[in-house]
């Protein structure tokens, strides 16, 4: 079992930044990609950023130049620094554990999720 516990969420103002942490239990980046998604009111979940085993990272159009994900493997924590912050990135902030073992992925967390409030 993994634990993952996100921080760093709350209201800012449009153009503002903020960096959410996601704290895992064990030390799993080596074998788990892990995920940022978000889920605004009335939307289906979406995944923002993702930074594999091997360190590489993707990110949704919509915030490519904007939101870095990275990790700290001493501290068994995922980051996500969000600049230039706009009404539309409000949403519950999660993060994500999974292992891909062969073609398949298993082991799926979750983390509680972190509210981010994007507002003047």
């Amino acid at each position: 079992q993994v634990q993952l516990v996100e921080s760093g969420g709350g209201l800012v103002q449009p153009g503002g930044s903020l960096r959410l942490s996601c704290a895992a239990s064990k030390n799993i980046f080596s074998r788990y990609t892990m995920s940022w998604y978000r889920q605004a009111p009335g939307k289906q979940r979406e995944l923002v950023a993702t930074i594999t085993t091997d360190g590489r990272t993707n990110y949704a159009e919509s915030v490519k130049g904007r939101f870095t994900i990275s990790r700290d493997n001493a501290k068994n924590t995922v980051y996500l620094q969000m600049n230039s912050l706009k009404p539309e990135d409000t949403a519950v902030y999660s993060c994500n554990a999974r292992q891909l073992l062969g073609s398949v992925w298993e082991n799926n967390y979750w983390g509680q999720g972190t509210q981010v409030t994007v507002s003047s």
